[in-house]
């Protein structure tokens, strides 16, 4: 089966995406970005070398696959570049990344205003709510904002005509001034950086479209198309306002790289034994306690983009179910299951209330969402390690039950179960 298999992230981001990505680009011909910019954050460990990256899809390590980054992904050039760097003075995974890498021309840019007018706008949210949304301050916000409003220059406006896109690039800084009176644009000098990335960024730019088209139309190949950020954080499905501004859910694929959705294969949903959530927004199932920190503390939630701690709870089925409603999973990575390894006893979130009424929907309004009830489902803990856990059947008869509980729910299968941080540690199921 040559259809594109995709790997999405099925709760709020963090759900260890990276490593079923890993997983599967180690045989796959093609890996591709379709959404989201260098907000993202995939840790890949290889050889025991500890990779990070934010706008090179993670499969940039396999050496005989193309990294394809697609036309709904946004783009800072500097922080393309400094990625790359950064990763290859760890070790040797990325050597020749450029020459295995491809770019849509019609991806837009991140300039380095965006990114400044994000922090901006970050505090003008907490001055005037008293809460912002806990953005990266990466720029994409403004940058999708940009390109909603058509004012956004795109990869095929910086290659073609430098002084028209001087032009444009000037109108563009300009506007932001009126809005951000304390913002402070060199305009020359991001325009230079701009004329050496222009140079160095040529050799990998194609046209998107039809470069998708001869992948799925030529010689069989096996495509990978990794999600970034997760279900939850969709600007149309997640919990708005406090979402990221692309669609991370399976529609975006198709409008991010190009490519019909008859041509979208298998949808590999990837849940974390247990909830997070980064920054600010409801979180029915979140632990306020010290179940919290030790799955904070156990489980190491620290953002890799911001470093900043990560609010945990239980592992929340209706919100999971949610995410199943919207991208039709073929199967479920189960990912970090060993970090419940010490627990007595396991609760999962299996139904929302509404004044006492159960509701078969997830609510829409943040409001309304910070008022359900959560019903919890009680299982046992094993209270032993599952680190060393190679196949299903080593997995302590409690935590095989806690699987098969969560597939029962889901109508889901799960595929593969993730006990530990190497490649060896994602056990595969069938």
């Amino acid at each position: 089966d040559a259809l594109p298999i995709l790997v999405l992230g099925a709760q709020w981001g963090d759900e260890g995406k990276g490593k079923v990505v890993d997983l599967l680009a180690m045989d796959a011909d093609l890996v591709c970005r379709c959404q989201g910019g260098n907000n993202a954050g995939h840790t890949v460990v290889v050889d025991s070398v500890e990779y990070d990256f934010h706008l090179l899809p993670s499969g940039v390590l396999n050496k005989k696959a193309i990294s394809f980054i697609g036309n709904g992904v946004v783009i800072h050039l500097p922080g393309l570049f400094e990625e790359a760097e950064k990763n290859c003075t760890k070790g040797p995974g990325l050597e020749g990344w450029e020459s295995r890498t491809v770019i849509s021309d019609r991806a837009h840019i991140v300039f380095n205003f965006h990114q400044v007018a994000d922090g901006i706008q970050e505090q003008q949210r907490q001055q005037q709510a008293g809460k912002n949304l806990g953005t990266t301050k990466k720029g994409i916000g403004p940058v999708y904002s940009s390109k909603a409003s058509r004012t956004g220059l795109r990869i095929c406006d910086l290659l073609a005509d430098f002084e028209e896109f001087s032009k444009k690039f000037k109108v563009l800084a300009d506007q932001y001034l009126n809005m951000y009176p304390t913002l402070s644009i060199d305009v020359e000098g991001e325009l230079q950086q701009l004329q050496v990335s222009a140079e160095r960024i040529k050799p990998l730019v194609k046209d998107g479209v039809y470069f998708m088209y001869q992948a799925l139309h030529g010689p069989p190949k096996k495509i990978l198309v990794e999600g970034a950020n997760a279900a939850l954080l969709d600007i149309d499905f997640g919990t708005y306002p406090f979402v990221t501004s692309s669609n991370c859910t399976v529609g975006g694929v198709c409008t991010g790289l190009g490519i019909p959705p008859r041509y979208i294969g298998k949808v590999y949903g990837v849940v974390k034994a247990y909830t997070t959530r980064v920054g600010v927004g409801a979180f029915p199932t979140e632990q306020n306690n010290e179940i919290g920190e030790l799955l904070q503390s156990h489980g190491r939630e620290f953002g890799v983009t911001t470093g900043r701690k990560r609010r945990c709870g239980w592992l929340d089925l209706v919100l999971v179910r949610y995410a199943h409603m919207i991208n039709g999973f073929s199967a479920i990575a189960l990912t970090k299951v060993d970090i419940l390894d010490g627990l007595e006893e396991i609760k999962v979130g299996v139904e929302y209330r509404l004044s006492g009424k159960r509701i078969p929907y997830f609510p829409a309004n943040q409001e309304v969402l910070n008022k359900v009830d959560v019903d919890y489902e009680t299982l046992p803990g094993w209270k032993c390690s599952t680190v060393d856990a190679r196949s299903f059947s080593d997995l302590p008869e409690n935590a095989q039950k806690y699987i098969r509980f969560i597939e029962e729910y889901l109508q889901v299968p799960v595929k593969w179960v993730g006990v530990g941080k190497s490649r060896e540690s994602m056990i595969k199921l069938f």
